[in-house]
């Protein structure tokens, strides 16, 4: 194999789930990890929760890298190219790294007997592979799903972020807020920094974490923040404060809560990689995140967002509040079946005024008919048509919408890629 695309095929291949599959498990990833004799070299950020992820892991990222620190941060999953989820410094490696990491990974899982590792398994010991052979200073992995069984929790973190826990993944978590905050904590380490930013923390949560001899944080009572629209201010243990700094570049209310557990990361952090204030007001501000509220300029207004479940979709309906006045609001709307479609639609209710939904074309999407039906048993308002892909039916929003309507594209990393690609070629 001398290609990616090769590489990924042959990722997919590895195991009877293919891409899409997931078999939760340390047990295979932590074999071939032995045979690589992979080792931490450098402070270690995992982070873990149902949304907020790669916000924080961007935050993270800009943060020490323009504090001077080569950072190595290995997110999933990409919206266009594999490579977007191996960065150093802000930058997807080339393929030419990538396939010389998968091919260590690939003589290493041969070595421990063909182990059948998913494709996120083989994906999170090649971004190691990375990080070691470019000697990077940070490294931050974000959790795949749940945090417990999830591959990056093979390796033993410095300091772990739960950022917030939500009913989603509910066939391998569990059914309730409980038995997913267990899941979730289950990246925190004895004796280690514990950071959680959900405003409710679950019970397990806080049980797991005293049980071990974690270092609990909790956003409130050992960090938390103040402010107004203008300006914010981060307050740490002992009352520390860093003062005066601009709201974060990315959209939301959510977003202070993500910013304040960085900064509550930092804070732990800072004898080993200290960090300047210049370079936390940086790394607040200067960093656009694909997908996530991304506002495309131009007319119509076009809004990309990955928000695929009911605390998300609520998230970026508060959002959309804040954009001002338009005419009419076209919804492109492609989901993945095992996600609760009905609840993460509900949100939206009265906010859209003509539904286009479309089918995925991946296993696990939901056909665009049972969306269909979900929208018109919920009756949020608004016309709905049915469309064979995301492309289609953006196709037919850009045609139908005036220059001051507003689409909006969301429901699944699939659906914002699809249009994303479709924008690419159009433009």
């Amino acid at each position: 194999m001398n290609s990616l695309p090769a590489w990924l095929a042959h990722l997919e291949s590895l195991h009877p789930k293919g891409q899409d599959g997931i078999e939760l498990g340390l047990e295979r990833v932590t074999r071939v990890k032995e045979i690589l004799r992979q080792t931490q070299h450098c402070p270690l950020i995992i982070v873990g929760g149902t949304n907020g992820k790669g916000s924080t892991c961007a935050y993270l990222e800009a943060i020490y890298t323009f504090a001077g620190y080569r950072v190595g941060c290995y997110t999933s999953p990409h919206l266009l190219l594999y490579n977007e989820r191996i960065r150093i410094d802000r930058v997807p490696v080339d393929d030419a790294t990538l396939c010389t990491a998968f091919a260590r990974v690939e003589a290493a899982r041969q070595s421990a007997g063909n182990v059948a590792l998913t494709y996120f398994e083989f994906g999170t010991l090649a971004a190691w592979e990375v990080f070691a052979a470019r000697q990077v200073e940070v490294i931050i992995l974000e959790v795949g799903l749940g945090g417990r069984l999830d591959a990056v929790n093979a390796y033993d973190p410095d300091c772990a972020v739960v950022t917030g826990i939500a009913l989603d993944h509910m066939e391998w978590l569990g059914t309730t807020r409980e038995a997913i905050g267990f899941e979730k904590a289950g990246i925190y380490r004895a004796q280690k920094p514990a950071i959680c930013a959900d405003p409710e923390p679950p019970q397990s949560l806080l049980d797991h974490a005293a049980a071990i001899g974690a270092d609990l944080q909790l956003l409130g009572r050992d960090f938390g923040y103040f402010g107004d629209k203008a300006q914010w201010t981060f307050w740490g243990r002992e009352r520390q404060r860093r003062a005066g700094l601009a709201n974060p570049a990315l959209r939301g209310a959510c977003q202070l809560r993500n910013a304040s557990a960085v900064l509550a990361v930092v804070d732990v952090l800072k004898q080993r990689v200290p960090v300047s204030m210049q370079a936390v007001r940086r790394g607040l501000i200067e960093l656009e995140l694909p997908g996530r509220f991304q506002v495309v300029p131009g007319r119509p207004a076009i809004v990309l967002d990955v928000a695929h479940n009911p605390q998300a979709v609520a998230a970026l309906a508060d959002n959309l509040g804040d954009m001002g006045f338009f005419e009419k609001t076209i919804a492109v709307v492609g989901m993945l079946g095992d996600k609760d479609i009905a609840g993460a639609l509900a949100a939206l209710a009265g906010k859209v005024d003509v539904w286009l939904l479309a089918a995925l074309g991946v296993p696990r999407g939901a056909p665009a008919e049972a969306l269909a039906s979900v929208v018109a048993d919920g009756k949020p308002g608004g016309s709905i048509e049915c469309f064979a892909s995301p492309e289609e039916a953006f196709t037919s929003a850009a045609k139908r919408a005036g220059e001051n309507d507003r689409i909006l594209v969301f429901g699944s990393f699939y659906t914002v890629a699809a249009v994303m690609r479709a924008m690419k070629n159009r433009s």
